[in-house]
């Protein structure tokens, strides 16, 4: 669990080397707002609360989390909630997961234009599923869909790409019947990889000719840039259906608030470098490790802060939110099932991590008899060291 303490956090790493890293870099208000929230989450710059026991006085001390979007110890009770409103949402049928990246050629133009580059990667991508989709030659169907974009690799290069989850079937053009799309199979990914490069394409020559984006200082107009896209074999991939709802549930918890890189994947940090794993997909998966000076550590992690206010999950089709109510409820009603009731909401944060963990943690933990109570500290630096 991403709570528990680890031997090296990114925390450490990011506080150790700011004097030398911030100097050295020029970093945006946003990066530099998740720098200095990830380096005092649960410490005492953030304050703290003091709990006590109302029968035998224990007192519990506790740091205030920064709640960073970026920060890998603040997602866990965020994910859950996600998760368990979006599977109240979830139509009780298999469901592929489909990636959509775009090739090195664009990666610059993106990172320069970050919200706007990201937003129509989404739609490119949400356009090319519902256009293959509703081709008669394909599923002829009325699709939806939750996409998640990420920007990283397992080694924390820049790569932008969209994982989309979308139930395999979709409404007929009259809305009176569900189509089941085949077995194994969703969309061909050859004419979906063709459909999302034209639009993307498209999109982005627009919006350098409306002057909407900044091209790279090197590229004099988007031509270039194109002629490489089009050289470029893009990728969408599509998995297999997952088997189960409960697989599609632990797959969603695992992908939605993930951040760039993880506490527990930090192996190492010492004489300057930081060592942590990843997964080598050219290799079947397999665990490696890899070495980075820390300076080239923090500043690939600091390429995957999103922009103030963006949003990085999005709904299309019939799961789109202007579609919930109407598509989505007649999705269930042909299919002849109903929706589950999310059993997290309306809770608050200690509330869920309590039904979550199974453990009370208003419990207390000395007298097992009362209940801890508690008391706001804005400064903790008085707070007494175990």
């Amino acid at each position: 669990m991403e709570n528990t303490k680890q031997d090296f956090e990114l925390a450490d790493i990011l506080s150790d080397q700011a004097a030398v890293f911030l100097q050295q870099h020029n970093l945006c208000p946003e990066q530099l707002k998740a720098y200095k929230a990830i380096t005092q989450c649960r410490t005492a710059a953030l304050g703290g609360h003091v709990d006590y026991c109302d029968n035998c006085g224990y007192v519990r001390q506790s740091y205030n989390s920064c709640r960073n979007r970026h920060c890998p110890k603040c997602q866990f009770v965020k994910k859950e909630q996600w998760v368990d409103k979006l599977t109240a949402n979830l139509l009780p049928v298999k469901h592929f997961h489909v990636v959509f990246t775009i090739p090195g050629c664009l990666h610059k133009l993106f990172y320069i234009n970050q919200s706007k580059a990201y937003s129509m990667l989404f739609k490119a991508a949400g356009k090319a599923l519902i256009q293959c989709a509703a081709n008669p030659v394909f599923i002829n169907a009325q699709v939806g869909a939750v996409a998640i974009l990420h920007t990283w690799g397992q080694t924390l290069v820049y790569h932008p790409h969209i994982h989309m989850i979308i139930p395999a079937g979709g409404l007929s053009e009259d809305q009176m019947e569900w189509i089941p799309a085949r077995k194994n199979f969703f969309l061909p990914v050859r004419a979906l990889s063709a459909v999302f490069r034209g639009i993307l394409c498209r999109l982005v020559e627009q919006a350098v000719i409306d002057q909407e984006i900044k091209l790279p200082e090197e590229e004099l107009d988007f031509s270039s840039i194109k002629k490489q896209c089009y050289q470029k074999k893009w990728v969408v991939y599509c998995e297999k259906p997952f088997s189960s709802a409960n697989n599609l549930i632990r797959y969603l918890g695992n992908y939605t608030h993930r951040v760039a890189i993880s506490n527990h994947r930090i192996i190492d940090y010492r004489d300057g470098k930081v060592i942590f794993s990843f997964k080598d997909y050219k290799s079947s998966g397999l665990s490696r490790n890899m070495t980075l000076e820390a300076g080239e550590f923090i500043r690939r992690f600091m390429q995957h802060i999103l922009p103030c206010g963006f949003y990085k999950i999005r709904y299309f089709g019939f799961m789109a939110m202007c579609n919930m109510k109407l598509k989505l409820q007649s999705c269930f009603d042909l299919i002849d099932k109903v929706a589950f009731l999310p059993v997290l909401e309306g809770l608050t944060s200690m509330e869920v991590w309590q039904r979550i963990t199974g453990s009370d943690f208003l419990h207390c933990p000395k007298c097992n008899t009362g209940i801890m109570k508690p008391h706001i500290v804005q400064d903790a630096t008085q707070f007494k060291s175990d």
